[in-house]
């Protein structure tokens, strides 16, 4: 994946911490795929770094964050693409937070930086997911769907945005060099919501 990504992570002491990277190494182990990853939803990607360099905590501290904008992750369902990111993932809402999150930031994308082609992007192209699974293969079929919801449902995670495990409200939002293979995929900046 070209440049950097933010993504939003729960709050440090939600329970969902502990248990959506228990989720992803089932899931993962389930389809074969040695794929393992810190749950987010991304935000948005393909931000240059030279965008957030020579210091990306300070660059991700000055980003004009709004403290009044609720922003709530809900999922949604279980859902599959013919995309290796998106290969299995947990749709959340497009809430009005999460959206106003996503425009801002995609200003920081080359060819966004005017109000109007971020907002145009978040309402026509962004789709808010924490991914489960990445993987080369076929899209999955109703009947993974189905195991991995029964899955979903043991670890005590709502699909249906229901109770704390649900989604979440606030968070973190780090940055992370996603154009390094999947393994090297760590924040090197993070901020409080």
């Amino acid at each position: 994946m070209p440049g950097s990504s933010l993504w939003l992570l729960p709050p440090k002491s939600h329970r969902l911490n502990s248990i959506l990277p228990t989720l992803i190494d089932q899931t993962s182990s389930h389809f074969g795929s040695a794929h393992r990853f810190l749950p987010h939803v991304t935000i948005t990607s393909e931000i240059s770094p030279s965008t957030h360099s020579p210091n990306p905590q300070a660059w991700l501290d000055s980003l004009e964050i709004s403290s009044g904008d609720k922003i709530e992750v809900m999922f949604e369902k279980l859902a599959s693409e013919d995309v290796f990111f998106r290969k299995l993932y947990i749709k959340c809402h497009k809430t009005e937070g999460l959206k106003k999150l996503a425009v801002l930031c995609r200003r920081e994308v080359e060819g966004f930086g005017e109000e109007r082609e971020a907002a145009k992007w978040a309402t026509e192209s962004y789709n808010p997911h924490l991914s489960l699974l990445y993987h080369d293969c076929p899209s999955i079929d109703a009947s993974g769907l189905a195991e991995i919801e029964k899955l979903a449902q043991s670890t005590g995670v709502n699909l249906n945005g229901q109770s704390d495990l649900g989604g979440w409200s606030g968070g973190r939002l780090v940055l992370v060099p996603t154009d390094k293979s999947i393994d090297q995929w760590s924040p090197i900046a993070e901020r409080e919501l």
